[in-house]
């Protein structure tokens, strides 16, 4: 089977960065935790947990050693209840996410009630909101009743979220009769450059099949980018969730992955697809 990989796909810089110094600190020390998943691949999750890497979702599970601040960052509350217990903190949060918080900040500082647009279940979200006073988070339409009718808004995004959402999300906040806002883009370039390179590809290819975890924001972005404008697009973790039947009749696949997929499991279904004799 012909097989194209997009262009822009795989391991961005802040997710490579994580698992760098998630990798030093393991060869180093005896007891490392992680607060929450450092990345959202289960892959790579366990790969990093047979080095000795434990993931907890609560400071009050951690007994001693060292804490990882995951790439999504961490509310500062967590962080100071850390240092109250006399850990030692490794900070291996995206400099994209640094920013956005310290925007998000600077915005509160200077009288704008902060409005992100995101999902309020997702860790970057919660950390985000965790940096000011008072956020108001909106993933939709539905949620514009949280704006607040008379304070000047603040608004920035989730870094994974796709531009035309963000778009469209300001658009909408405009039509709610907000009578001063102020927008600033704080969406990762390396996300976008991933959409833009599927969505181009998917237009071209059969079958499409984006890479990486189920619980992975920029990943369920990709696909949800891809259906939209191929309906034989196909979100798998890995080789091992593939269906031979999904391909059957087609000659052409493309291939794509979000920014905390593994090289390795890109490669192995690449390569596990091509040996795949088209009938």
């Amino acid at each position: 089977m012909k097989v194209i990989v997009a262009q822009s796909s795989g391991f961005c810089h802040g997710v490579e960065n994580a698992i760098s110094i998630a990798e030093k600190v393991l060869v180093k020390e005896k007891c490392v935790y992680s607060l929450g998943s450092i990345i959202h691949n289960k892959d790579m999750v366990k790969k990093l947990s047979e080095k000795g890497l434990k993931t907890v979702e609560n400071v009050d599970e951690v007994k001693g050693g060292v804490v990882l601040i995951r790439s999504h960052g961490a509310a500062p509350k967590q962080i100071e209840k850390i240092r109250k217990k006399g850990l030692r903190i490794v900070d291996a949060t995206c400099v994209l996410v640094k920013r956005v918080q310290q925007i998000a900040k600077k915005l509160e500082q200077d009288g704008w009630q902060v409005v992100i647009a995101g999902d309020s279940r997702h860790p970057e979200v919660q950390a985000l909101t965790g940096c000011v006073r008072k956020a108001v988070v909106i993933a939709g339409k539905a949620d514009l009743y949280k704006l607040p009718k008379n304070k000047k808004l603040g608004i920035v995004c989730q870094t994974t979220q796709s531009a035309e959402h963000f778009g469209k999300m300001v658009g909408e906040i405009a039509k709610a009769g907000v009578s001063e806002f102020k927008v600033i883009n704080t969406l990762c370039r390396e996300a976008l450059k991933r959409q833009d390179s599927a969505v181009q590809l998917c237009k071209r290819v059969d079958v499409m099949f984006v890479l990486g975890g189920l619980d992975s924001a920029n990943t369920k972005k990709l696909a949800e980018l891809c259906k939209k404008y191929n309906k034989r697009t196909f979100h798998l973790q890995n080789w091992g969730e593939f269906d031979k039947k999904v391909v059957s009749g087609r000659e052409v696949a493309g291939v794509t992955a979000g920014a905390s997929t593994p090289k390795w499991v890109i490669e192995q279904f690449v390569r596990n697809l091509k040996a795949i004799k088209v009938r």
